[in-house]
């Protein structure tokens, strides 16, 4: 029993394991980001990226086939290149973060009056509905944004209102009506 796993185990050289691993990894990350970048209208970059995530598992898995009857490590490294290539792939577009967001937030109408006003100096444009709240008057903000600066448009809301109620959403599309340019809020 020992010897059999040792074999199997040492059947393959370490720098072919390292490289269907890494491979597998790079291929899969290529295809999460390739397709999510389809879904949020990209069509262009995903179809540009799916060229190398096809040509790297062509090559990795006609490697790893030809050998699993000698090697199944070949197929665990594989796999386990797989299942680190997703998480990697989604880490890399939530740093990049596409598309854009609707935030909604409903606060007290005197704070939110505040927010508002910070909001716009800050380069965000905003939309405020009146409310009727349970115990008092509300007011809701609406802002799009690039889903980029969702967290910094969270962070200055909660700075002047941790209790806001805050709904983030992915917008599909946005047509007409006025938001300031994408390019200034950097700030």
């Amino acid at each position: 029993m020992m010897s059999s796993l040792t074999n199997i185990l040492t059947a393959v050289p370490l720098w072919e394991l390292a490289i269907i691993f890494v491979a597998k990894m790079t291929e899969v990350s290529i295809g999460t980001l390739r397709h999510i970048l389809i879904n949020k209208g990209y069509r262009k970059q995903g179809a540009f990226l799916s060229f190398f995530e096809i040509i790297l598992w062509v090559f990795v898995a006609s490697r790893v086939i030809i050998g699993i009857s000698e090697a199944p490590i070949k197929g665990l490294m594989y796999s386990l290149g797989y299942a680190v290539g997703v998480y990697i792939g989604s880490r890399i577009e939530s740093r990049i973060a596409l598309g854009r967001v609707l935030i909604q937030v409903i606060a007290e109408e005197d704070i939110g009056i505040s927010m508002m006003n910070t909001l716009r100096e800050n380069g965000y444009g905003v939309t405020s509905v009146n409310a009727d709240g349970r115990e008092s008057n509300k007011l809701m903000l609406i802002i799009y944004a690039n889903r980029l600066r969702k967290e910094k448009i969270i962070e200055l809301i909660h700075e002047i209102d941790e209790k806001a109620l805050i709904v983030v959403s992915n917008v599909d599309a946005l047509k007409g009506g006025y938001y300031p340019s994408w390019k200034r809020l950097g700030k």
